[in-house]
């Protein structure tokens, strides 16, 4: 009896050890792929890996360009995947097509949940009102100008509404010395900025769909919109060189850094990078200038993680989220990286966050009568055709080659 005992025994330990040492690996594919952000994944990853020894994770990057195909392939066809990231337009895709998992419960056992942004909480439930991913960041435009260009220029204040920011670049703008005023954005989402520039000129757009009143129409052919996107035409033709025409992401910030252009308007994540290509003491950020209504309607982009439907390691891989997502974590992340945390703490007790360069983001987030945060309706079939057709529009008004009133017309028919 003795030894069928020690036998069970020595059985029952051998099997905990094996399980105690059996390691898990993680399939993690990220989708906003780039070399600093990626060895800044991989060094969290491996902070993670020494707190969790039994847990290995495989980071995927794809490049950029092709990384949301990626992930939509292998969760459409069931490939070994635990954690994904997901964006504000790819998440209902995937809700739709019951690849995530409902994270509900899981966050209401997370302690780290309670200093989650009310905006984190909005992001993490976009679709149906219920949380599939956790936020890792927010994009949510602000002004960049160069301190000491403007210097140079004689210039000691910055434009605090859309007219006066029009005006200073205009003032500023001499192409004979290659000097101008707006880094514009001419192609690549450009809908972006026009919006955000039209929309200032309202006081009733609705919150819900960006796009539309508070009345139900489209917004774009009402006289004020109207209005407002003659002033982003102008800016075009009387503050940016001509061939701003063709300017995406990189050309803004190439010739906000080279001094070409000192006002930019862009997201937090262009923090890091024009502190590395220019230096936190020649540039400063601003709120958004607001418009003729007094406000300024702001999208936020985010991206987050989540667990698909049918990971084999749902636990494991919600270890790791809690771990990224933990407030002291993010932060870092964020400070890396450059876009917005997802926890209030974070704000109120990182001297990094609550001065410097991201006191223009706390102050709109902390302003709601004046800075009103609108969804695009990403959901709607009609969006992922939407930026083709807008830029062409766009184009083609740019040139001159079509009227305002057309293209208006057009897009609230779209919308309508």
């Amino acid at each position: 009896m003795k030894k069928l005992v020690i036998v069970l025994v020595s059985i029952f330990l051998l099997v905990s050890v094996v399980s105690f040492s059996a390691k898990v690996t993680l399939n993690f594919i990220e989708v906003l792929t780039s070399p600093g952000r990626t060895a800044l994944l991989k060094k969290i990853i491996s902070d993670f890996e020494a707190l969790h020894p039994n847990i290995r994770i495989n980071l995927i990057s794809p490049p950029y360009e092709q990384a949301d195909q990626k992930a939509t392939l292998m969760l459409n066809t069931n490939q070994p995947l635990d954690i994904v990231e997901v964006r504000d337009y790819t998440v209902k895709q995937f809700v739709n097509n019951k690849k995530l998992l409902n994270l509900e419960s899981y966050l209401a056992s997370w302690p780290g949940s309670k200093t989650l942004l009310p905006i984190a909480w909005q992001a993490a439930r976009t679709v149906n009102n219920t949380a599939y991913m956790v936020p890792q960041e927010f994009y949510i435009k602000a002004l960049f100008y160069r301190t000491d260009v403007l210097k140079k220029l004689g210039v000691n204040y910055v434009p605090k509404t859309m007219t006066e920011l029009f005006e200073l670049c205009k003032e500023i703008t001499d192409p004979s010395k290659n000097q101008y005023g707006f880094s514009f954005r001419g192609k690549a989402w450009e809908f972006k900025f026009s919006d955000l520039i039209s929309t200032s000129f309202l006081d009733d757009i609705d919150i819900n769909n960006i796009y539309k009143k508070t009345d139900g129409k489209p917004y774009f052919n009402d006289p004020r919109a109207i209005q407002g996107l003659k002033l982003y035409i102008r800016f075009f033709k009387e503050t940016a060189p001509k061939d701003a025409i063709n300017w995406g992401f990189n050309e803004q910030v190439n010739a906000f850094v080279s001094g070409t252009a000192p006002f930019l308007i862009q997201d937090p994540d262009t923090v890091g990078l024009v502190d590395k290509m220019l230096g936190r003491d020649k540039y400063m950020v601003a709120p958004i200038p607001v418009g003729p209504s007094g406000k300024a309607y702001l999208d936020y982009g985010f991206a987050g993680l989540s667990i698909p439907s049918y990971s084999k390691h749902k636990k494991e891989a919600w270890e790791f989220i809690k771990y990224i997502s933990s407030p002291s974590v993010n932060a870092y992340f964020c400070k890396n990286y450059g876009p917005l945390p997802v926890h209030s703490v974070t704000y109120k007790t990182n001297p990094y966050f609550s001065t410097g360069v991201y006191t223009a983001w706390a102050y709109m987030m902390e302003h709601p009568e004046k800075y009103v945060f609108a969804k695009y309706l990403l959901s709607s079939p009609k969006w992922p055709g939407w930026p083709q057709i807008h830029q062409a529009d766009m184009q083609s008004l740019l040139l001159g080659k079509v009227s305002i009133e057309k293209v208006v017309n057009k897009w609230a028919k779209y919308w309508q």
